[in-house]
Formats: C-alpha cells, structure tokens, sequence
C-alpha cells in the first residue's frame, strides 16, 4: 500500500486507493467468509522497515480504516506506535506522529503496541488514546504477564537476539514463570 514501494502501472497501483485495493480485496473477503465482527486488522503505517515508506502515512492508514475497515464493521484495529526519530534539525529525539486520528476515526476496538509497559498501558486505555494495549515482547518473555501485571511483580528481560529464530527453544519457551522463580512461597 505505501508508495515508496508499490510502482505498479496497473489497478493497484498509483493513486492511494489502487494501492489499497488488493488489502480492501482480501479483508472483505475474509470479512464475507468468517464474518466482520471477528476480524482485527494490523496496521503499522509509521514503520518503514527495509525501505517499505510512505510519504503520507496517516493518510493512508486514516483512508484505510475509512474506506475500508469502517464500511465492513471490522471488529479491531491493531496500529503499531510511530518509533521515536532523531530530528536532524536539532538533533533532539522526538515522535513525528500519532495514533489519536487514527484511533478517533475508527469505530470499532482500537489496539495500539510498540513498548508499552504496564504503567504507560494502563495510562493509553485510561486517557482514551487505545481501548486495549498489546504487549507483544514482554509477552514472550513473561509467559505469565498478566499475573505479574495483577501482582506488580518483577519482569523477566527479553532477548532480542533469539527473536524471529529457528530454534524452537531457546527465547520463546524457555523463560520462566514466577512459580519457577519461587515468588510465591
């Protein structure tokens, strides 16, 4: 869907709406086939990893939940949180967008991600900015992380090398639950 990688010449490619027109495509059809009130949609319109850029990107995700999520009544939203950027002007860390127009447009659940912890989540869904927050890396890390979010306790560190490996072990199964850690006797 972004520009900065779709160059298609045909119908899906050019204006914002060809470009969208092959996800509208298979969203309404899973949407025809298990029904729109079961399906969620990830968005991660700010991330531009290997390459992958847009140069309006809140537009496209705002055309996107308007025109196509809306309209079918999606159950969700998943958007990925803009990461902080460097300003090359004054060299200052900043975040260049945000995901309240976003969350203001879309009618169904809107779920944000990008590392939360417990307290920032809890602010999200307490000041309206998300009605839920995903905790993608603290969940693997912390196969128990909703009882150590109910009980405040210690979080175990994520290894960010053994992510996306092909060793069914090591990193995703093998970090301990709090009973392991004996933190209930």
């Amino acid at each position: 869907m972004k520009d900065g990688v779709n160059d298609r010449a045909d119908a899906y490619g050019g204006s914002m709406e060809s470009r969208c027109r092959f996800a509208a495509e298979v969203i309404a059809a899973v949407a025809a086939e298990v029904g729109a009130h079961r399906l969620g949609v990830r968005l991660s319109p700010f991330e531009d990893c290997v390459g992958c850029r847009d140069t309006n990107p809140e537009e496209l995700a705002l055309h996107v939940i308007r025109g196509i999520l809306n309209p079918l009544g999606v159950l969700y939203c998943h958007a990925i949180e803009p990461r902080m950027r460097v300003n090359p002007e004054n060299r200052r860390l900043e975040i260049p967008h945000s995901l309240l127009r976003l969350r203001r447009a879309f009618r169904g659940t809107f779920v944000v991600n990008n590392g939360y912890d417990r307290e920032e989540g809890d602010a999200a869904v307490a000041e309206g900015y998300a009605d839920l927050v995903a905790y993608g890396r603290l969940f693997l890390a912390n196969p128990d992380l909703p009882e150590r979010f109910a009980r405040k306790a210690m979080l175990n560190k994520y290894d960010r090398s053994t992510f996306y490996t092909s060793d069914p072990v090591v990193g995703y199964t093998d970090y301990p639950f709090l009973v392991e850690l004996g933190y209930y006797q």
